[in-house]
């Protein structure tokens, strides 16, 4: 049962035949845009289902709020869990509170720490990080070459929550491709966190401005930072044409930014797509049906050549 499958179309996970089921649903945040599209695919496919009845929550990045949501799906008896782990080190307790339970628990989008030694009746559905950060970052180290930035160029790096997964993987994927002969002459100038938040993305580059460090990139872990850091960089009078910009999700606000011309590069990640796969995957584990227990929907690399292919 313990496979992995590359999922090219989510089409062909929609594939369960349901009688009534209550699933809930723990987000780790309601206010975050890419995070709001991936619950939007579920409630959406639900809503076109007959008998499925899904219960959001929102646990606003508080940890313990969320593992109260959790115990209280199982009291309440609902059929299946799905989870969007506010901190990927909590997910232990998560995953022994649905087991004893007996109730079947789906992760959507941050990978648990026990990805690999998940129960049987448990799953996670997302997209494969090592390819996000690393589309991103070499797509930005071709660029810079090409601008003539070969013998040398510098960059600073946002970073996401560092108690997730997929913040720890992105920048571990932005130092692989750093580490590669053929981009080796970007420097990091500093890395720090903004916690996926645009605001503070927004604070952190006027302070790095500041310094007056030269700097050619800033390799962001998500769409919402890189947008922060273009218009702390806009508000300081710096031209965007000199400067790449890169981030991750190719939300609707990072490619309004990338057709203005100020971001660069972002790597589209089907949000709505993990969010009915992972509705999927517990409504088939709820009937009792085998699921694949990693079920990756493949990151893809967006630049302003491809970008009318995710207008909509």
């Amino acid at each position: 049962m313990k496979k992995t499958i590359l999922a090219a179309s989510v089409a062909t996970m929609l594939t369960s035949t349901v009688s009534a089921e209550t699933i809930g649903v723990s987000m780790a945040l309601f206010d975050d845009n890419f995070l709001t599209v991936l619950r939007n695919g579920m409630i959406d496919m639900a809503d076109e289902m007959d008998g499925v009845d899904i219960q959001v929550e929102d646990a606003q990045n508080d940890v313990a709020k969320q593992l109260d949501q959790i115990n209280n799906f199982v009291a309440s008896g609902v059929d299946a869990i799905i989870v969007n782990p506010v901190d990927t080190s909590a997910t232990l307790a998560m995953t022994a509170a649905a087991e004893a339970a007996g109730v079947p628990l789906v992760y959507v989008n941050r990978q648990p720490i026990n990805v690999d030694s998940l129960p049987n009746n448990q799953a996670f559905v997302a997209s494969n990080e090592i390819e996000s950060g690393t589309l991103e970052t070499f797509e930005i180290c071709k660029n810079l070459r090409a601008a003539g930035k070969g013998g040398g160029a510098r960059a600073y790096v946002m970073m996401g929550e560092l108690s997730n997964q997929a913040a720890v993987q992105r920048t571990k994927d932005i130092e692989d491709v750093l580490a590669m002969d053929m981009c080796n002459f970007i420097e990091v100038v500093d890395q720090q966190t903004a916690n996926w938040s645009r605001d503070e993305a927004q604070d952190l580059m006027t302070n790095w401005l500041s310094s007056g460090e030269p700097f050619d990139a800033v390799i962001a872990n998500n769409d919402e930072m890189a947008i922060g850091a273009i218009q702390a960089m806009k508000a300081a009078g710096i031209d965007m044409g000199a400067v790449q910009v890169g981030g991750v999700d190719a939300t609707a606000d990072a490619l309004a930014a990338m057709a203005a011309g100020d971001l660069d590069v972002t790597v589209f990640q089907n949000a709505a797509g993990q969010g009915s796969g992972a509705l999927d995957a517990a409504l088939k584990l709820a009937a009792g049906e085998e699921v694949d227990q990693k079920v990756y929907v493949p990151f893809e690399l967006v630049i302003p050549a491809n970008l009318g292919n995710y207008a909509n």
